[in-house]
């Protein structure tokens, strides 16, 4: 019987953590989404698409129905053209449009932008790839004072470890003013945000960029809270 007490606990931890796991897309619809009529599900993955004859005017975004603090976010990725991105602790600035404004993700078809820290509509890049960086007050709230305080990696070695025009997995760990990037496992960018504008909770969101015609795809998209 003492055999069993600790085999008995290692099973209720088991289900203890993978109860903390939260997968956002079915794979089926798009439940729990909502956005304007260029997502869809094709082949069991969210795809987002625009073409020569339909463009977005703007960025637009689809919006997961729920608020996100300080998580773990995990997904697979695959773009074909353009630019896009994973938005968390956003914030809807047009309902109508879908657009939102907030801590980016970035990723892209191209080899400069993908696992960098943007502000959407705020504060613009806040971590080139590669970067160990402190965000603290500037002058201005929308110009703040980054200082680079350390280096994980080159990012021409970064860009190496993605897959062009294939399956990605992109990781994103967010506490208190702590942000992490990841890519493929290896990790893009560490920041520490110092400032009060600095969002604490919000929206978690994914982008079809505005420009030429483009495809966005994803799936095992999975939410773990940090306690």
């Amino acid at each position: 019987m003492k055999l069993l007490t600790p085999l008995l606990a290692l099973a209720a931890l088991c289900v203890s953590v993978s109860a903390e796991d939260k997968n956002l897309f079915n794979g089926k619809d798009l439940a729990g989404w909502k956005g304007l009529d260029f997502w869809s599900v094709e082949d069991g993955v969210i795809t987002g698409r625009t073409t020569k004859e339909k463009p977005t005017k703007g960025n637009t975004f689809l919006v997961w129905e729920g608020e996100v603090a300080d998580f773990e976010l995990t997904f697979q990725y695959k773009i074909v053209g353009g630019n896009s991105g994973v938005q968390y602790r956003s914030k809807l600035v047009d309902e109508k449009g879908f657009v939102i404004a907030g801590y980016q993700g970035d990723f892209e078809a191209g080899k400069t932008y993908s696992g960098i820290l943007y502000e959407e509509k705020g504060r613009g890049i806040l971590a080139k790839r590669g970067e160990k960086v402190v965000v603290k007050e500037g002058a201005d709230a929308k110009k703040p004072k980054i200082e680079v305080t350390g280096s994980l990696g080159k990012t021409e070695e970064i860009q190496a470890k993605i897959k062009a025009e294939a399956w990605n997995e992109y990781r994103v760990v967010a506490k208190g003013g702590h942000l992490q990037h990841f890519i493929n496992g290896v990790q893009t960018v560490d920041v520490t945000d110092e400032t009060a504008v600095g969002a604490k909770k919000g929206l978690l969101a994914l982008q079809l960029h505005a420009g030429p015609p483009m495809v966005v795809q994803f799936k095992d998209i999975v939410l773990k809270e940090i306690k």
